[in-house]
């Protein structure tokens, strides 16, 4: 029912930026919580950025001002801005999909690899 496609990922030296991008299928997106989670080797996934219906923003604490989620809910896109980039950043990042009744949907997911 719902198909997210990510891109942008990529390798980049410490300090560097990258954009990456999703764009989703679907008919219920403008209503659905929109997210970035990322996944390094051997740890576990965990939430980067997240922007709901209304446009409110949340972030991790590790993004430290450094990252901007967005969303065009007439592209059904939802974009990551990520500037000074750090090593510790290295990991498989996804695009998701919430619904108002807590059903979430994920990307293939796009590999971020940031060099020192």
């Amino acid at each position: 029912q719902v198909q997210l496609v990510e891109s942008g990922g990529g390798l980049v030296q410490a300090g560097g930026s990258l954009r990456l991008s999703c764009t989703a299928s679907g008919s219920i997106f403008s209503i659905s919580t929109m997210g970035w989670y990322r996944q390094a080797p051997g740890k576990e996934r965990e939430l980067v950025a997240r922007v709901d219906g209304g446009g409110n923003r949340n972030y991790a604490g590790f993004v430290n001002g450094r990252f901007t989620i967005s969303r065009d809910d007439a592209k059904k896109t939802v974009d990551l801005e990520m500037n000074s980039l750090k090593p510790e950043d290295t990991a498989v990042y996804y695009c998701s999909l919430q619904t108002p009744w807590d059903s979430y949907s994920w990307g293939q997911g796009t590999q971020v690899t940031v060099s020192s």
